[in-house]
């Protein structure tokens, strides 16, 4: 079958279609779609397919205005409804909107394929989400009356993929692109892997819900904790044989190809980053529940390739395209201090696609703009990292649950065993977070999209998990930069998975809110899965009782963490069910292991010279 892996991230681009329950007061107001135009049309492909697709055209235009561009799976008869919230301040500028039922869903023509793969440089026969969209600029360059020329795009999620997709082999129309939270590999960091880890609930409850026609259908879960459910679920093997029972070509896709093969590799569009042709704002969150990777790994390739200083890169503190809708001024239990996705949309956004498609304003663009949370503020860089502006500082595992912001040729274990041990159990995993865990697109209501910022303190007594914790910092800390885990571990097993969460630990006395005294903060997080040591390609059993190093990325970050407050690193194996259990006894194939096959191991973090683990971080000089 010519298909690939789906990406995950469904109900978070609808709810950008939908008014927030923050702005619901918007419902009582004229609505403002009520000021364009709408006009629905099928546009040609070169194949002779149609694809569904809605024009809106302000009423009452005067003179040529640009068009912005969106192309998405997930239905366009809702759309209206974001010139409410993401589109307001782009929509008061003025332009033309259009909107696209992507080929094979709701009412285009043609066979979806999930994330198509981009063709290959010098074929100019097959199909792809760029070949889509060039023919449709093309057509409304060409048929869109009052237009000046200039087309910008712009999406999230899967509609940031389609915006990429489309500035491959751009059309000489397309002046401006936005990708927001899109994934880059879905295999290496994204939606359905990380690190080799597959992300079970995820990966599970979007395969089957997408995978049922041109509509979606949620699994009917028995349990309101699908903790329990996925924990009586067994292994992997039993999701085709008691549910699924091989009808869902993406949990095939899952089960066929566990590791890093060419399945996967030719899913992803790096490389075919070679060159910026188009002005690009890569927008992501820290808190993006979904797709972190994605835009910072889109970002970083184009930065290789940007001659002209044209490749630009917002990061705020939101969850999975929250700058798309509310105001942003917290997430969770989390205040920012101000209405940081308002600025985003009013401050950014509207004067980016203002230059690039009407030559309005100046060129003010930083290469990167960042949210620095705890000291709540904006930050502009030359360029990102910004390494010219930090330092490598590691936060060094001690004794007695010590850490140390220090040297990293340090050992911190001096004169005691230097190790500190836990048994993982596969059959009583960890939560990843607070229990119940509702389904993922739970209609009564799921904590998914927030569940990065909870509170730690729900695991941070249990046994499986080991803590490490600074002293109350003396000064502000400030980091900007990836973060990266060196963990030398050995497990009384063959496999074993790596679990490391850098925390903000706030102070006790918090009478400013005491509904944040104490709190547990992940900053920044990533799970390792050990049989992929040597190579994402070829796993290999771990060897057992041997101390191994084990170096990951936790990707990258701006944050200060406050004087008072404190640093914490926290260690585990299991993150279930958003992390499937690993069996810890090396099997070719985890999706096809037995239930003998599980078993307990002892795992032992070491924390003296030579095997000093640590955390290095890129700590701002002067700050």
């Amino acid at each position: 079958m010519k298909r690939a892996a789906a990406p995950a991230f469904l109900f978070v681009i609808v709810s950008l279609l939908v008014l927030s329950t923050a702005d619901a007061r918007l419902a009582q107001q004229p609505n403002p779609a009520d000021r364009f135009e709408v006009s629905d049309v099928m546009v040609p492909m070169r194949d002779g397919k149609r694809l569904h697709t809605k024009i809106f055209t302000p009423r009452g235009q005067t003179g040529s205005l640009p068009i912005i561009f969106k192309r998405t799976p997930y239905g366009i008869e809702g759309s209206a409804n974001a010139f409410s919230v993401y589109y307001k301040a782009l929509a008061e500028e003025g332009y033309i909107f259009v909107h696209q039922d992507i080929r094979g869903k709701f009412g285009s023509e043609g066979d979806f394929v999930m994330q198509r793969p981009a063709r290959q440089p010098g074929d100019t026969r097959s199909l792809d989400e760029g070949t889509d969209t060039y023919d449709t600029i093309d057509w409304l360059i060409k048929n869109v009356r009052n237009n000046n020329g200039r087309v910008g795009m712009l999406g999230v999620s899967y509609d940031g993929w389609t915006t990429i997709m489309g500035a491959i082999e751009p059309h000489p129309a397309l002046k401006a692109i936005s990708p927001q939270a899109s994934p880059a590999d879905m295999w290496m960091g994204d939606d359905f892997h990380h690190n080799g880890a597959f992300r079970l609930s995820y990966g599970f409850e979007y395969a089957a819900m997408m995978e049922s026609g041109k509509d979606v259908q949620q699994f009917s879960f028995d349990r309101y904790d699908t903790f329990d459910w996925y924990l009586n679920l067994g292994p992997l093997k039993n999701v085709n044989e008691k549910y699924l029972h091989g009808k869902i070509p993406t949990w095939n896709d899952y089960v066929a190809h566990p590791d890093y093969d060419e399945f996967w590799k030719r899913q992803t569009m790096i490389p075919h980053l070679t060159s910026v042709k188009v002005p690009t704002l890569n927008v992501a969150g820290w808190w993006d529940q979904e797709d972190f990777y994605g835009p910072v790994r889109i970002y970083d390739e184009l930065e290789k390739h940007d001659t002209q200083g044209i490749n630009y890169l917002v990061v705020g503190p939101w969850n999975h395209g929250g700058w798309g809708r509310g105001i942003g001024d917290s997430l969770g239990a989390i205040p920012f201090g101000s209405n940081t996705a308002e600025y985003f949309r009013e401050k950014i956004q509207a004067p980016f696609f203002a230059y690039y498609l009407k030559d309005k304003g100046k060129r003010d663009f930083p290469q990167a703009i960042t949210f620095e949370a705890g000291a709540n503020e904006w930050q502009r860089w030359d360029q990102w990292p910004p390494m010219r502006q930090t330092e490598t500082r590691a936060l060094m595992f001690g004794a007695r649950e010590q850490l140390t912001l220090g040297n990293r040729d340090q050992g911190s274990g001096i004169g005691d065993q230097g190790f500190d041990e836990y048994v993982s159990d596969p059959a009583h995993p960890v939560p990843y977070r607070q229990r119940p865990i509702q389904p993922t697109y739970f209609p009564g209501g799921s904590k998914w999209s927030t569940w990065l910022v909870e509170d730690q303190r729900f695991v941070d007594d249990r046994a499986d998990v080991l803590s490490w914790e600074t002293p109350p910092l003396t000064s502000d800390v400030t980091i900007a930069g990836e973060i990266v885990a060196h963990l030398f571990a050995s497990t009384t097993g063959t496999d074993a998975d790596w679990i490391v969460k850098l925390i903000d630990v706030y102070p006790e006395n918090n009478p400013s809110d005491w509904n944040l005294a104490g709190y547990q903060l992940m900053v920044s997080n990533e799970v390792f899965r050990g049989r992929y040591r040597t190579s994402f390609e070829k796993p290999a059993p771990i060897e057992p009782n041997k101390v191994l190093e084990y170096t990951w990325s936790l990707h990258t970050q701006n944050y200060t963490f406050k004087k008072d407050h404190r640093i914490m690193v926290q260690v585990q194996s299991t993150w279930f069910p958003i992390i499937d259990r690993n069996p810890q006894t090396f099997v070719r194939n985890i999706f096809e292991a037995n239930e003998g096959d599980f078993k307990p191991q002892t795992h032992r973090i070491y924390r003296s010279a030579p095997y000093a683990s640590r955390v290095d971080v890129p700590v701002v000089r002067g700050r």
